[in-house]
Parts: structure tokens; C-alpha cells; sequence
């Protein structure tokens, strides 16, 4: 018998596979998720569209009933890629090349917004499981989840050319911009399980809480994984002046000459060459920003780590390498 996550990519296959429209789209789809003569498959961890799985399995639901949104988060998360690494300049994701770096960026945007269309699009197939006044309440989470992740987009812009960021205005676009779409599939799992909407608010808050996790994990990846691990350029987000927790951290301490270097650096407002590069990440190091990091994330897994539902916890304290699979 085919596992969750089989009959998910099966799904998420025939869905991408099954466009109908223009060629020039159909091609930049099976380009992206690495179909057909573009394969093998990028499939990367599936995080969102395993939570809607999960959660909707463990209350019980059928696979049916939680099949179509899990498709649905997973090709709008790939739409925010696409739109992401046009607007961050990023030419490889996975270790291949972006859809903007391929074929420029108007047929990337183009793309894009194909994947925002089909995910809805997807959504609604969940009427043929769900009560019509369920699915249109999933379909008004995911609207409202696009909303806030396109504020935390900007905030992220935003930050790109301004000489300082706080801890609050740091956290505020994370939640926004990556903690809000796992949120949503949280929730999404429970409306497809037929919970209450206070065990909804439940699966919810845990979601935001492992997004806020995640992404400053990510941003401690970001600075000191290798391009092997991450498939992107090493410390890209530095080059690039990026916000992540380490640098608002790091500049966040009382004065040092290793916080002067990085709060120097980034009040400069431009682009910063491999040198510079250098000496940031080596203050980063001598602050002690790796650990804080690693302290920050914990706070807010101690949220996941507290949820009742043990399927679900399991699952996601694994996906950060904090327990083993079973």
C-alpha cells in the first residue's frame, strides 16, 4: 500500500503534469519541480504539505480528505521560490538553476503566479471530500496566509537598505514571512480533519512556532553550512546585507570591536565584497551569535515540544534533527 507521502507526490505530480495551458508555462512547471525530461524530481523535505498530512492523519482523517490542500500549500510554498529568488537575485536553489536564472525573470514571475492560480485551483478539488463551508474556509486561510507572507516579503526588502534592525522588527518579518504558511498548514490539516476551531488555533500555533524555529535555523545554515549542504552560494545573505538572526543579534550586544566590525559593515547600505564577508562571519563567531541563535530557536521550540498531539511533535522535532524517525 502507497505511504502518505507516495500518494502525495503522486498527486502533486498529476497536478503539475496535468497543466493545460501554455506551453511556455508547462515548461517552466516541469522545470521547477523537476519533472519529466527536467527530472529527477526536486523534491526537498516537503515540510508544509507533510504537516497538513500529519495533522489531518493523526485526528484521524482519511488521506482523501487532506490529499488536495497538502498539493495546494506545496505548489504555493514553490510559487513564493520562484518570486523569491527573483527579488533576492539567487541563481540556484537545490543545486540547479532558479526559473529566473533560466529564462529570465518576466517568464519567471509569469511562472510564478501560474503556481499561486493552480494552488487554488487545488484547493477547491478538496469539495469533492469536504463540506462546501469547510473548503471555502480553507480557501480564505490560504488567501489570508498569501496576505501576510507578501508583508513579511516586503519587510525582508525593506530591511535590505536600512542601516539598523531590531530583534522585534527582525521577528515580526519571519513570522510574517515564513512561521504564517506553517501555520496555515497546520490548520489547513485540521479543517480537512473536521476539528473545532479551538483545536485549529492549537495546530496553528505550533506551526508558527516551528516557522520561527526553522527560519532562524535557516539563517544560521545560511552563514555557516557549505553549498553542498544548502545549494546556495555560502553566506549569500551576508553579500546581499540580509537581516538574519545572527546579524540583528550580533549588533543587538554592547560594543565590542567584533560587534563594530559587523555593525560598521552593515550601516554602509551597499553590497559587501568577499572580504568583508570574511570578517563578519569570523565576528559573528567571536560573539557567540551561532549559539544564540541556537538559544533563540529553542524558545520557540519548547512550543512544539509541549503540543499534545506526540504524532505530530515526533514529526517535527525530526525534521530538525532533534530525534530520530522512527
Amino acid at each position: 500500500m502507497a505511504t502518505l507521502a507516495e500518494r502525495f507526490e503522486s498527486a502533486l505530480e498529476e497536478r503539475i503534469t496535468g497543466y493545460r495551458g501554455s506551453q511556455e508555462i508547462s515548461d517552466s512547471l516541469l522545470r521547477h519541480f523537476g519533472y519529466a525530461p527536467y527530472g529527477p524530481s526536486r523534491r526537498g523535505k516537503r515540510l508544509r504539505p507533510q504537516m497538513v498530512l500529519h495533522v489531518a492523519a493523526s485526528e484521524g482523517a482519511p488521506i482523501e480528505n487532506a490529499l488536495d490542500a497538502a498539493v495546494a500549500v506545496e505548489i504555493f510554498h514553490n510559487y513564493s521560490l520562484v518570486h523569491d529568488d527573483i527579488e533576492d537575485r539567487d541563481e540556484l536553489r537545490h543545486g540547479r538553476p532558479t526559473l529566473w536564472s533560466a529564462y529570465g525573470v518576466a517568464r519567471a514571475i509569469n511562472a510564478g503566479d501560474a503556481m499561486c492560480a493552480l494552488s487554488f485551483l487545488s484547493l477547491e478539488h478538496a469539495a469533492a471530500y469536504l463540506e462546501a463551508r469547510r473548503v471555502l474556509q480553507m480557501l480564505a486561510l490560504l488567501h489570508e496566509a498569501h496576505a501576510v507572507m507578501c508583508e513579511g516579503q516586503s519587510l525582508d526588502l525593506f530591511f535590505e537598505s536600512e542601516r539598523s534592525v531590531d530583534l522585534p522588527d527582525y521577528y515580526r518579518m519571519i513570522e510574517c514571512k515564513t512561521a504564517q504558511l506553517f501555520d496555515a498548514s497546520c490548520r489547513l490539516g485540521a479543517h480537512a480533519a473536521g476539528c473545532d476551531e479551538t483545536k485549529i488555533a492549537s495546530y496553528g500555533a505550533v506551526g508558527r512556532a516551528y516557522g520561527m524555529a526553522f527560519q532562524i535555523r535557516d539563517d544560521v545554515s545560511g552563514i555557516w553550512s557549505s553549498v553542498d549542504e544548502t545549494g546556495k552560494t555560502v553566506a549569500s545573505d551576508i553579500a546581499r546585507r540580509k537581516w538574519t538572526f545572527p546579524v540583528v543579534w550580533a549588533i543587538a550586544q554592547p560594543a565590542s570591536a567584533a560587534r563594530t566590525v559587523v555593525a560598521d559593515a552593515y550601516a554602509r547600505g551597499e553590497a559587501l565584497d568577499a572580504p568583508a564577508v570574511e570578517r563578519i562571519v569570523d565576528a559573528l563567531d567571536s560573539l557567540g551569535a551561532r549559539e544564540a541563535a541556537t538559544a533563540a530557536a529553542a524558545e520557540h521550540l519548547s512550543i512544539v515540544e509541549n503540543h499534545p498531539n506526540a504524532e505530530l511533535r515526533e514529526f517535527l522535532s525530526a525534521t530538525l534533527g532533534l530525534t530520530a524517525v522512527r
